[in-house]
């Protein structure tokens, strides 16, 4: 099939497709005339990535995936590490936001947010003291 019903399938721009092709991600056949030529392996690989993109894995991380995935032989060991290790950077990341709400929230709470010029916000942001 072609990038355009690959892209359909898959739920990924064509653009990402050929991204993932250039990356060595997916290597679909190719037609006599030259066009990619998806197969229903491939599609489900891109699927795959979609879902593993979607869930916030790397690239990088999504390579090792994908070689999991096909690999007979792994140990679901390597699978759970590199889940635990994605769930630890979101953590961190939560940890960050909320940290950044707090700082968020309490110059906010200094603003009187009338029409006198004075502003809090302004203030810390260019790191004046609240």
């Amino acid at each position: 099939m072609n990038i355009g019903s690959a892209s359909q399938l898959s739920g990924l721009p064509a653009k990402t497709i050929r991204y993932y092709e250039e990356i060595g991600l997916v290597a679909p056949g190719r037609r006599d005339n030259g066009y990619r030529d998806y197969s229903e392996p491939d599609i489900h690989k891109l699927r795959f990535l979609q879902r593993a993109r979607g869930l916030g894995f790397s690239v990088h991380d999504c390579r090792i995936l994908l070689s999991l995935y096909e690999d007979e032989h792994r140990a679901s060991a390597d699978v759970k590490a590199l889940a635990l290790a994605r769930i630890a950077d979101i953590e961190q990341k939560l940890r960050e936001l909320h940290s950044l709400k707090e700082t968020l929230q309490t110059l906010a709470d200094n603003c009187h947010g009338d029409d006198r010029p004075e502003c809090p916000i302004l203030d810390g942001l260019s790191g004046e003291p609240v």
